[in-house]
C-alpha cells in the first residue's frame, strides 16, 4: 500500500458525530428542540455528514430516547447525509420508519470491551447486525461500520493490530461502505495510529476508511495529522468536543470539529465547512450543556 501525499486539492470529509456520539456521553440531558436546532445549525455550516442520533433502546441510552422525534423534525439539506446508529434489526426498523436513509453499526477490536459493553463476543456482535446489512442492501440503504478500541482497551490494555484488521475486513466484506476506526479511550499516539491505519489499509481500501479520535491525552490532532499523511481523507469529530468517554477517567471526549477544521484549512485542505459558523454552533451547544466549549479554536475565535 502506498501513501497518498497531502495536496491542497485534497478534500477531507468530516463526519460530525456530536449529535449522537457527543450527546449520548454527556451527563446533561438536552431537550429535543435543542437537538433539532443543533443539527439544523450544523447543516448550515456546510458539513456533508452529520450523525443525527441513535435508535438504541432508551433503557440503555436515555439521552437519545427521542431519536424518532428528532430525526423527523430536522431540516435535511440536499447533499448532506444524516446517518443514525442502529444496534440490531429492531433499531433498523425504527430508523426506517422515521425516514432514515443511512445507518451505522458498531463493534470493537477488543474482545474484553465487547463482552463488557454488550455481553457478547466480537463475532456474536457482528452476527447480531448481519440482518441489518442484509435488509439495508435490499432497501438501498448505506451502512457505515464502527470499530472501537483500535488503539487500546480500558479492560485488556493493548489491542493487537491484527484484531483491528480482521474486524475491519469483516465489516467491509459484509457491505459497510465505510469503516470508522475509533480510539475510544484516546490513548493512541501518532506512530501507533499511522501504523494501525497502514495495516488496515492493506486489507481495506483507504477510501473506505475513516478515523475517530478521542482527545483524552491531548493526542487527537497529532494522531489525525499522522493518518492524513498516510492517506485517510475522512475524519470523525464532534462540535465543541462533546462527549466525554464513560470508560476512561478524565477523558475529554471527541476531538472538537472546530479544531479539526482549523487544522485542515491551515494545511490548505478543503472541507466545505464554514469555521466561524461551526465555532458559533459549538459555543451555543456548550451553553446548553452548561459549560465552556471544549474547542480551543472556539474559545480563541470568541476572544478575537
Amino acid at each position: 500500500m502506498s501513501t497518498a501525499p497531502l495536496s491542497a486539492e485534497d478534500f477531507v470529509r468530516i463526519v460530525e458525530v456530536g449529535p449522537r456520539d457527543g450527546l449520548q456521553n454527556e451527563k446533561t440531558l438536552v431537550a429535543t428542540a435543542d437537538k433539532v436546532e443543533l443539527i439544523d445549525r450544523l447543516s448550515r455550516t456546510g458539513l456533508l455528514s452529520i450523525e443525527a442520533t441513535s435508535f438504541v433502546s432508551p433503557k440503555w441510552v436515555p439521552q437519545l430516547a427521542d431519536a424518532a422525534e428528532v430525526f423527523t423534525a430536522i431540516q435535511r439539506r440536499p447533499g448532506t447525509a444524516y446517518p443514525v446508529l442502529v444496534p440490531n434489526e429492531t433499531g433498523y426498523e425504527r430508523a426506517r420508519a422515521a425516514g432514515v436513509e443511512e445507518v451505522a453499526v458498531f463493534t470493537a477490536a477488543s474482545e474484553a470491551f465487547t463482552r463488557k459493553n454488550i455481553n457478547a463476543s466480537i463475532d456474536e456482535s457482528i452476527e447480531r447486525f448481519r440482518p441489518v446489512l442484509e435488509r439495508a442492501a435490499a432497501d438501498g440503504v448505506k451502512v457505515r461500520g464502527y470499530v472501537s478500541t483500535v488503539l487500546g482497551c480500558p479492560y485488556q490494555g493493548e489491542v493487537p493490530v491484527a484484531d483491528v484488521v480482521r474486524v475491519a475486513r469483516q465489516l467491509h466484506a459484509m457491505g459497510c461502505y465505510e469503516i470508522s476506526l475509533g480510539d475510544t479511550i484516546g490513548v493512541g499516539t501518532p506512530r501507533k495510529a499511522a501504523d494501525m491505519l497502514k495495516a488496515v489499509a492493506a486489507e481495506v481500501p483507504m477510501p473506505a476508511l475513516a478515523v475517530h479520535f478521542h482527545d483524552t491525552y491531548g493526542q487527537a490532532l497529532a494522531n489525525l495529522l499522522a493518518c492524513l499523511e498516510v492517506g485517510v481523507r475522512v475524519v470523525d469529530s464532534a462540535v465543541s468536543g462533546a462527549g466525554g468517554c464513560p470508560y476512561a477517567k478524565g477523558a475529554s471526549g471527541n476531538v472538537a470539529s472546530e479544531d479539526v477544521v482549523y487544522l485542515l484549512h491551515g494545511m490548505g485542505l478543503r472541507t466545505g465547512v464554514d469555521l466561524e459558523l461551526l465555532a458559533d454552533t459549538g459555543r451555543w451547544l456548550a451553553s446548553r450543556l452548561g459549560r465552556e466549549t471544549g474547542s480551543r479554536v472556539g474559545k480563541a475565535l470568541a476572544a478575537v
